[in-house]
């Protein structure tokens, strides 16, 4: 499977455009780390249960190439970096904000346990 999406009919949608960058559960994951302060690789390896190292890597990139991510190194020897959001990806915060407020209201952690946000005031 590639690993970019591509919605060839749909180029004219920025939704599908943001899509082909983003449209990945673990791209959001990682954005959502990497805004809550989570910079080197084994912090967001930890912290993402379930991801592997290649495909934590393999999405890195990804993010370094759209311009999202920028790897700063921190030590050369060995050399070890550390992954920052860059004006594009901090841009991408309040989407993921959105996303947040969104799960808290609509999926709420236990199935048929309503939110606090639902519950009449």
């Amino acid at each position: 499977m590639p690993d970019q999406r591509t919605y060839e009919s749909q180029q004219h949608c920025p939704v599908a455009r943001t899509l082909d960058v983003v449209g990945d559960r673990w791209i959001i994951l990682i954005l959502r780390d990497l805004s809550w302060g989570r910079q080197r690789f084994s912090s967001l390896l930890t912290s993402l249960k379930g991801i592997s190292a290649n495909r934590l890597a393999e999405r890195l990139k990804r993010l370094e190439e759209h311009g999202m991510v920028e790897r700063v190194f921190y030590s050369e020897h060995p050399p070890r970096a550390e992954y920052r959001l860059t004006t594009k990806g901090r841009a991408f915060v309040p989407v993921l904000a959105a996303m947040q407020r969104y799960g808290d209201e609509w999926e709420p952690r236990e199935r048929g346990v309503p939110s606090e946000a639902n519950e009449p005031a």
